[in-house]
């Protein structure tokens, strides 16, 4: 995963000027060669023109939205080239679940901390073309009905607030229960984990209905 002097290249795609120079200057403090894009058109002349080994990707864009450009990019570049998706107005978990379902390797909110940042891109090259996506449906088989139940709850939008309330569990528990379903899975995050359920079809009712 090597560009340029030996460095990958990151493309950072955001209308915002000022954000741009902050990656720029993280990522290159990081030792990453860095491109930089405001909008569609300088998007597509920049893999064009330097072919990413990552793209940084905003979702809130002028003219295309960056759900468009993600499209467009797995069209020019395939689906082996790792998009971490950015935004600091589409924050809640819906739109976190909606991103990674698409097939974006992560999604990070604004503001973060630079280390976050850093560690998330390097990650990513790491996994290459891996991610949530890969993980078969047939590993939800390897959840508890509890775990299944949990994850169902979480997938439907409800706040840990909510399902230890429902669940009559403490808090200690839940964080129990997302624990062992985040291992099982081989995800990271409880919205990476809400994506394998929403891909797999698992529903509330459903688990009622078994339970």
């Amino acid at each position: 995963m090597e560009g340029g002097k030996g460095k990958a290249v990151v493309l950072v795609v955001d209308d915002d000027a000022g954000f741009r120079a902050l990656a720029r200057t993280l990522l290159e403090r990081a030792s990453f060669k860095v491109e930089e894009a405001a909008n569609a058109a300088e998007t597509l002349a920049a893999v064009e023109r330097t072919p990413p080994h990552l793209v940084l990707l905003d979702i809130v864009m002028p003219e295309a939205s960056g759900y468009e450009l993600f499209r467009l990019l797995r069209e020019r570049c395939g689906s082996t080239l790792p998009i971490i998706f950015v935004s600091g107005e589409r924050t809640d978990a819906y739109d976190r679940s909606a991103g990674l379902l698409l097939g974006a390797d992560d999604y990070l909110v604004k503001p973060f901390d630079p280390g976050e940042l850093i560690a998330r891109v390097r990650r990513s090259l790491r996994n290459g073309a891996k991610g949530v996506e890969t993980v078969p449906d047939a590993e939800l088989d390897s959840l508890t009905s509890r775990e299944r139940e949990v994850l169902a709850l979480l997938a439907t939008g409800w706040s840990s607030k909510q399902i230890m309330h429902e669940l009559r569990i403490t808090q200690r528990t839940l964080g129990t229960h997302v624990q062992h379903i985040l291992a099982k899975l081989g995800v990271h995050t409880r919205t990476q984990a809400v994506a394998v359920a929403h891909r797999a079809g698992l529903e509330l009712r459903e688990v009622v209905r078994s339970g």
